[in-house]
């Protein structure tokens, strides 16, 4: 195959504690290898907690809403049209403490395994379970 396009219809959405995921390019749906593309809904006061992707390289584009982003330990204020790049191992994560639902737009590459996307959860360990 050499591309496929992707209707909003097509887009499987899945519902998590703290927002959803829109799957738009995964190699189980596209065929993809070198990359992964999720729009992320992130609730007002929730956000995906310190994890890291082992292999992956990551943007997190903000398409609209505010979200506080950790890059290991240092934290900026993300707004509409602000991105940030993270290396592959490197820990981070998302918040919304907004009063309104933040939209982004995340591409994940190479792809990680079925789904394209591996996340290894480290807010339990120190020094990411004393930050917030």
């Amino acid at each position: 195959m050499n591309g496929k396009f992707i209707q909003a219809s097509q887009v499987e959405w899945e519902q998590l504690d703290w927002g959803q995921l829109g799957w738009i390019s995964r190699p189980v749906f596209t065929g993809a290898r070198d990359v992964t593309v999720i729009e992320v809904i992130l609730k007002p006061g929730f956000g995906h907690n310190f994890h890291m992707h082992p292999v992956q390289e990551e943007v997190i584009y903000v398409v609209s809403g505010e979200i506080e982003q950790w890059l290991e330990e240092n934290k900026r204020v993300l707004s509409a049209g602000d991105a940030v790049f993270i290396a592959a191992g490197v820990v981070h994560a998302s918040f919304n403490e907004g009063g309104e639902p933040a939209r982004l737009m995340v591409t994940l590459g190479p792809c990680d395994g079925e789904d394209g996307y591996v996340s290894v959860e480290v807010s339990d360990q120190a020094p990411w379970n004393t930050l917030r």
